[in-house]
């Protein structure tokens, strides 16, 4: 109880010191082929916001969609169209997830597989914060290369066949007792080589993180289905509703998308409570680490700025502009 009330003191912190994002002009969307998406609620209306016009304003394309939790009032819906040029918002209840779990985020992983046969989407949690420019990111558009954040745990920062990721990371050949009764995630890593997909003859995976990843066009649910059913007969059909099944399932999608990526990791940053490198350009706040000292906090406020400071260049430009014009 008290972990919950501390949470929820924390988040009306941040939201009072981050309440001017609001006040921040709205984003220009560009149909371009690129999709911006998330699944939001009305508690992370002020979080969301900061990062989804923090990315957009170091990357400079895109458009945004969303995914209502069920909670998003009408408000909440007027401010999203005010602020990010009218997105469309798809509600949690429509979607169908066909033979896969329903919850944990599979809603939105099968969204994104759904929005690729038209265009490039990148998945963003609500808890980052863009703080400098995304060239790897704009590379990987430009490419059509799927790409994910370098997940927890690991400084293996490439895809692996599921052979050699098993080699590295259970290296005594057979996954312990622990590591089939952990997480998810750790059991469903210690069994990928028994698993048998379909039209998939060397597969990959990679410890990567949904909270940033992208998905290059093209995409589909077809590896995503194909995997979560053979994942759920190893595992048990009750195992397989955890949280975290969906995390592993993009880890998988990814790795066996042709020329996938792995972002940097001096640059695009899962936060632990480490000092950042001198180059991070990305930041994802992990759970509760994202309140350790003032970091989150701080980075948002900067990002407010740079925000409000691009649009003031912007109105200077003009200006000067109108100013040379009417000389001539």
């Amino acid at each position: 109880m008290w972990a919950g009330i501390r949470w929820r003191l924390k988040r009306k912190w941040y939201n009072h010191l981050c309440k001017t994002i609001f006040s921040t002009p709205p984003v220009r969307s560009h149909s371009d082929g690129v999709v911006i998406f998330s699944m939001i609620g009305t508690e992370v209306m002020t979080p969301y916001l900061v990062a989804a016009k923090s990315l957009h304003h170091h990357l400079k394309r895109g458009r945004m969609v969303i995914m209502d939790d069920g909670t998003l009032t009408d408000r909440d819906r007027s401010v999203l169209r005010q602020h990010l040029d009218n997105p469309r918002i798809i509600s949690i209840r429509d979607i169908d997830t066909g033979p896969c779990p329903r919850g944990g985020t599979w809603e939105r992983l099968l969204t994104i597989l759904d929005l690729c046969a038209d265009d490039y989407v990148i998945q963003l949690d609500s808890d980052t914060v863009t703080i400098g420019p995304v060239p790897h990111i704009q590379q990987a558009i430009a490419a059509n290369s799927s790409f994910t954040l370098l997940g927890a745990e690991t400084d293996i920062d490439s895809i692996l066949s599921v052979d050699e990721f098993t080699r590295n990371f259970f290296p005594d050949g057979q996954p312990s007792q622990e590591d089939f009764e952990g997480h998810i995630q750790g059991v469903v890593e210690s069994i990928l080589t028994q698993l048998r997909i379909p039209d998939l003859e060397h597969p990959r995976y990679v410890r990567g993180c949904s909270g940033f990843a992208g998905f290059a066009r093209g995409n589909n649910r077809r590896i995503a289905t194909a995997f979560s059913q053979a994942v759920s007969t190893l595992v048990g059909p009750q195992r397989w509703k955890e949280w975290g099944t969906e995390q592993v399932t993009s880890n998988f999608v990814i790795a066996n998308n042709d020329n996938a990526r792995v972002l940097p990791p001096a640059s695009y940053i899962n936060y632990w409570g480490s000092p950042p490198s001198a180059d991070v350009r990305f930041l994802h706040f992990v759970g509760t680490y994202r309140w350790h000292g003032f970091e989150y906090p701080r980075r948002s406020r900067d990002a407010i700025r740079a925000l409000n400071d691009a649009n003031c260049d912007r109105s200077n430009a003009g200006t000067d502009l109108k100013g040379t014009y009417s000389l001539q």
